[in-house]
């Protein structure tokens, strides 16, 4: 899932670009841009949000090919996707003269919109105390932001193909989104209406950013698992 080939873009993309020469305006259109990106994913996920299969299907709207979305086409270094008779709605084409970065990953676009809506819409809510306790607002947020850090060093991990770390940081988020499922028990969000719909709309989302961290761990460990070609030449001789 996602760039998690050791091989990707960012080793290349530079090199073949020659020298690139930005200066902050640049840099500041092409954030904007992936900024842009995240709430395009999230839109299409919205609309979607009833969907059994809402992942994949708004990977598929931005225009993410399997080898986008998931780890198995990247991996191989196949980029193929001839067999593809789909026709998504929109595809997200970016600029071809923009460099590769961790901003283009689709598992930090989706993560990144998921953590933003829960984010969103805690914020407008935590702020009247008659519809959230002082401790629940803070305690919940504080741990949403802590699983959030977690996550992007995963995904950071993940993007220069280091597994393993990903992995840990993955492993590290789980944790951290487990303690923040925790703050939003039936019982506690039943101090208001408003609380509990947010209960209702965020358990979703957050089961959703588990199943996307499950599925790349499990490639990850997969990818760890096969027999690097050093080894390989070493038998040899």
């Amino acid at each position: 899932m996602g760039n998690t080939n050791s091989e990707n873009p960012s080793d290349h993309e530079w090199e073949d670009r020659g020298e690139l020469v930005w200066n902050e305006f640049d840099w500041e259109r092409y954030l904007r841009q992936q900024d842009e990106t995240v709430l395009r994913y999230l839109a299409f996920y919205e609309q979607l949000k009833g969907h059994a299969e809402r992942l994949d299907e708004s990977a598929r709207l931005m225009g993410w090919g399997v080898d986008d979305w998931t780890s198995e086409g990247t991996l191989d270094g196949d980029d193929d996707d001839d067999d593809d008779d789909s026709e998504p709605a929109e595809v997200d084409l970016g600029d071809e003269a923009d460099p590769y970065t961790l901003h283009k990953n689709p598992i930090y676009v989706a993560t990144r919109a998921l953590f933003l809506s829960l984010k969103r819409s805690w914020e407008q809510l935590a702020e009247i105390e008659q519809k959230v306790p002082q401790k629940l607002a803070l305690g919940y947020y504080a741990a949403l932001l802590r699983t959030e850090d977690q996550a992007m060093q995963a995904v950071s991990a993940l993007d220069f193909g280091d597994y393993a770390m990903a992995i840990s940081l993955f492993k590290r988020a789980l944790r951290d989104l487990n303690a923040t499922l925790a703050h939003l028990d039936a019982e506690t969000c039943e101090f208001s209406r408003a609380l509990a719909h947010y209960r209702t709309q965020a358990l979703p989302r957050i089961f959703d950013l588990r199943e996307v961290w499950l599925r790349v761990m499990g490639e990850c460990r997969e990818e760890l698992s096969r027999p690097s070609d050093d080894g390989e030449d070493d038998d040899d001789e």
